[in-house]
């Protein structure tokens, strides 16, 4: 291997790369922005759009429009999880279950959920309903397929060991798999999570009267590119604190694979 591959940096040196790129980023979208490059209705400055973001918050009460794009994007993850996480086991661990619904799984989960909000609509009107099925759709056959992979991926010898002991199938289930298991699944639904955030403006484009998704649809219409962006920026400020909130829940829960 040469020198420099793979080789872990420090946690200081990471976060210092990681605000480098922000800022070099930053720099980069004042500099097309004040060089007259494109026209401020397409593309506000990084000034402008702070000030936008501000507006937002201080005047029309954006703080309500994020903590219901919050709790829809947690309400349908974790309707997911509650069944894609069983789900996803029993596959990994029992040839015939996965035989009945890989196929099925493999299938859904090419399918956009936003495909189906005409028929959601039809089904359970515009409300919130509606908007955590498209969440719920987005994560669940992705969630199911990644766990029973994981599931799958158990150590054979460890699964013959247990045999040789004695256990029964659900104790290997419950004793070998499981905990084998545990980190890559908690690292599977923080990864899911993120694929639900993309999904969130899509599931507020129709019928909503809150959130991001319906700010930005409303900006839209006003030619509002700096409320736009600041939306935007709000998703993903929003997401990525989710994100590590996720990881270092993760780090604590199973601080022995990190070893």
């Amino acid at each position: 291997m040469k020198p420099g591959l793979f080789v872990p940096v420090s946690r200081r040196v990471r976060i210092g790369l990681g605000i480098a790129f922000f800022l070099a980023f930053g720099l980069a979208w004042w500099a097309i922005t004040a060089s007259g490059a494109v026209p401020p209705q397409f593309l506000a400055s990084p000034g402008r759009t702070l000030a936008a973001a501000w507006e937002l918050f201080a005047k029309f009460g954006f703080t309500y429009d994020v903590g219901m794009t919050v709790w829809r994007v947690l309400g349908g993850f974790v309707l997911a999880a509650l069944i894609a996480v069983p789900l996803g086991i029993a596959m990994g661990a029992w040839k015939p279950v996965e035989a009945f619904f890989e196929p099925f799984v493999s299938f859904a989960r090419y399918l956009p959920a936003s495909a189906f909000i005409p028929l959601l609509i039809l089904w359970v009107g515009i409300g919130e309903t509606q908007k955590l099925a498209v969440i719920f759709i987005g994560c669940f056959f992705q969630l199911t397929l990644m766990i029973a992979m994981i599931v799958a991926g158990t150590r054979r010898d460890l699964v013959e060991a247990a045999y040789t002991l004695g256990c029964s199938e659900r104790g290997i289930v419950r004793d070998v798999l499981l905990p084998g298991a545990a980190p890559e699944i908690a690292e599977a639904l923080r990864q899911v999570l993120g694929i639900g955030w993309t999904y969130i403006i899509v599931a507020e484009l129709i019928g909503a009267s809150s959130g991001i998704g319906h700010m930005i649809t409303d900006s839209q219409a006003l030619m509002a590119t700096d409320q736009i962006i600041s939306g935007i920026v709000v998703i993903g400020l929003v997401g990525l604190a989710s994100d590590v909130a996720f990881k270092q829940l993760n780090r604590r829960l199973f601080a022995w694979s990190h070893l």
